[in-house]
């Protein structure tokens, strides 16, 4: 198994606790961790370490064909592909707390995150939709 292979399996526990089980005490009580989203960020860091550099001096002066080219590598897809998992699920877990404290139901949220897996962006716009007719209505 690669690291790329590695970075969903280490975060779809958290995925399945927010979509599967969000109102089990456990869920709110391990997803309270900031370090939720640490285990993919291992993949990342362990890939962006060897090629720092090289990686580095790609986000200083961003060049599209020097990007394709360090994205076409196995360790540059692995490494964004951590990179993305690890902040969607970043964002979930914010999405399910705030969620929570404005009072959408779970079992709305649930869906949402569900997208927010496989699109994130469309997720976290849906989420703020969602949220923010919530909040309206309680004014």
């Amino acid at each position: 198994m690669t690291l790329f292979d590695l970075a969903f399996p280490l975060a779809a526990p958290f995925w399945a606790l927010m979509i599967l089980a969000p109102k089990w005490r456990w869920t709110a009580r391990i997803m309270k961790s900031p370090w939720v989203p640490l285990l993919p960020l291992v993949c990342y860091f362990a890939l962006v370490l060897p090629h720092f550099g090289e990686w580095g001096r790609a986000m200083l002066r961003p060049d599209l064909g020097v990007l394709q080219t360090l994205l076409a590598t196995p360790w540059g897809a692995g490494l964004v592909w951590a990179h993305l998992i690890a902040f969607d699920l970043f964002i979930a877990r914010w999405m399910y707390f705030e969620g929570r404290s404005a009072g959408i139901s779970p079992w709305l949220v649930s869906p949402i995150l569900v997208v927010t897996i496989f699109l994130s962006p469309f997720g976290l716009v849906v989420f703020l939709v969602v949220r923010s007719a919530r909040l309206r209505s309680l004014t």
